[in-house]
């Protein structure tokens, strides 16, 4: 067996590859508890995404100070399947429920809000997936989305958030298809509509993409949003107050790694194979049977 298996601290990686950026996390565990060592995010860029998948997981490992011989598992998910450093692969799902689960305990349902596509995930107190909701084809409820929209803007992703909490008089953008969306906001432009205001809009419609899909998915409690635009402040508090205005039945919040919780949850279910595997005398690293 391994080193890094047969000691009783666990060292794994997770690494989710995504449509618009790469997010990783070293992960250990002893006796039963885990911790996050170290969590990177980079964006894709028009770039070749396993070369920059193989690229953030050399850099994280080196800032960490890790060998990659002392990984007892390396998780994939998402588009990571076809890595080549893999030991195996997890469903995004699965992953961001467990991910989410492990940032926020007491929450029972994930909302994934991804570049191209968002799901509700609803799971129980060990992460098993109970059902889900996910939005259609139609990209207007979307990372991506908002990316083209900043666009049209002048403005950073960065900048997005910050705006849509100054606005004063959100102007509505009822459209769920995203090229007419687009069309309605290059509109509000030429009427001299403040990008606040236009932004504000935006994120208002998308809370009420999100918040139908959270209620078909049976959402109760506290809903944690993971993925890409968890860290879009003006989403949240669109989200938030969404929340509030139809009583749902649960509150919207992020936590601060909440954009990791995919590659967290993947290094997880890797250090819980390693765990179930090993008790069986099966060594990951080598295939065979462990020593």
């Amino acid at each position: 067996m391994s080193d890094a298996a047969s000691q009783d601290v666990l060292v794994v990686a997770g690494v989710d590859v995504g449509s618009s950026a790469v997010k990783m996390v070293l992960y250990e565990e002893s006796d039963g508890d885990g911790r996050m060592l170290l969590g990177r995010g980079e964006r894709i860029r028009r770039r070749e995404p396993l070369a920059v998948a193989e690229g953030l997981f050399a850099g994280v490992l080196s800032e960490a100070g890790v060998a990659r011989e002392e990984l007892a598992y390396v998780a994939t998910t998402g588009e990571g399947d076809a890595l080549p450093l893999r030991t195996g692969h997890f469903y995004g799902m699965t992953t961001h429920a467990r991910g989410g689960l492990f940032l926020l305990p007491e929450a029972r349902t994930v909302l994934d809000i991804g570049a191209l596509h968002t799901r509700a995930v609803r799971m129980d107190a060990r992460a098993r997936v109970e059902s889900y909701r996910m939005t259609s084809q139609c990209a207007s409820g979307s990372g991506q989305f908002l990316e083209n929209i900043c666009r049209y803007l002048g403005i950073t992703v960065d900048e997005i958030g910050p705006l849509s909490l100054a606005a004063d008089a959100p102007e509505p953008c009822s459209s769920i298809c995203a090229v007419l969306a687009e069309t309605d906001v290059i509109n509000m432009v030429s009427r001299g509509l403040s990008a606040p205001n236009i932004i504000k809009g935006i994120h208002q419609s998308m809370a009420g993409r999100y918040l139908r899909l959270l209620t078909s998915a049976g959402a109760r409690g506290r809903v944690l949003v993971t993925g890409g635009l968890a860290s879009d402040v003006g989403l949240l508090a669109a989200l938030a107050e969404g929340a509030a205005e139809q009583r749902a039945p649960f509150t919207v919040e992020a936590h601060s790694d909440s954009v990791l919780a995919g590659a967290l949850g993947a290094a997880i279910w890797g250090a819980f194979r390693v765990r179930k595997l090993s008790a069986h005398g099966v060594d990951l690293l080598t295939g065979g049977a462990a020593a």
